[in-house]
């Protein structure tokens, strides 16, 4: 049985997502008490169920103290299972708060009918959710329309189970670094095809892009750089049971440099894991 965890920020897209399973043939369940996680396991399992998504988060505040425990001893006893995290900016969250009217989660703060202010609930429950979040998959969705989120969870659900997923994703800085980044590399320093005329409405997936980037020593440095210095680690991470890790890598526009690098780089580090690439500017462009 393939079992997820959708789990994350209140406000950061967890419905969007948990539909976008449902509509893919998972049996979903939302808000689920963990305390009752293990026995909805075995129910699914004896109707021999084949795909099962779980939503849970800070609105069983009191319980998730437990839950990483519990994902552990589920995992000891063999069960695959994958924890998605959805995270946010804080100002996004804030933005989107402040549109739908909704109130927070953790807004009251207790029987007196006392309330939290907005960013005070937001960053109360990033600290609830740490040591989750440590140890999932993280998505960052500041910058994905529903649309683009139901294609990303998708994409990261159909693929086989290995002992790490290893994500490589492209940006622009001028847009922000990725929140889900483990690791940021910097390639802006680099020779930029944005200023070769022709070249310019092109990006590092084209071959002239690639042609151009791959006849600069500094690019071919750089590659031999962040890969040498993951192959010296990854191994590491998964000795230490890590199961997602995310690499970004950022230019000045997030269309040539560091999407080229992010091809190369995923080609030739599919050994070690199961690899997803994403590309944070051109996959926004795709889902306007």
């Amino acid at each position: 049985m393939q079992l997820v965890l959708i789990t994350g920020m209140s406000g950061s897209g967890k419905s969007v997502a948990l539909h976008a399973l449902e509509d893919a043939g998972f049996y979903c369940v939302d808000n689920l008490p963990p305390e009752l996680l293990e026995s909805l396991i075995e129910v699914e399992q004896a109707y021999q169920a084949e795909r099962v998504a779980v939503a849970i988060d800070v609105r069983s505040a009191q319980s998730l103290p437990g839950l990483p425990d519990r994902l552990r001893a589920i995992r000891e006893r063999g069960q695959a299972l994958t924890v998605l995290f959805l995270d946010t900016t804080t100002e996004t969250l804030v933005r989107r708060f402040s549109e739908t009217r909704r109130m927070h989660p953790l807004s009251l703060k207790d029987t007196q009918d006392q309330r939290r202010a907005l960013v005070e609930a937001i960053e109360l429950e990033r600290e609830l959710l740490s040591e989750l979040r440590e140890r999932a998959l993280v998505l960052d969705t500041s910058q994905l329309r529903a649309s683009h989120l139901r294609s990303e969870v998708k994409a990261l659900l159909h693929r086989a189970p290995a002992p790490l997923t290893l994500v490589f994703e492209s940006f622009a800085f001028k847009r922000g670094i990725p929140m889900d980044a483990d690791f940021v590399f910097d390639v802006r320093m680099l020779p930029n095809p944005h200023y070769e005329a022709e070249l310019r409405a092109l990006t590092g997936q084209d071959a002239p892009v690639a042609q151009y980037l791959q006849a600069e020593p500094e690019v071919a440095e750089m590659e031999t750089h962040i890969r040498g210095f993951l192959e010296r680690w990854l191994p590491r991470m998964v000795a230490d049971h890590r199961s997602y890790v995310t690499v970004a890598i950022g230019c000045t526009g997030g269309q040539h440099r560091s999407v080229y690098l992010v091809e190369r780089l995923a080609r030739q580090l599919s050994t070690h894991g199961t690899v997803q690439v994403r590309h944070r500017e051109l996959d926004a462009l795709k889902h306007r």
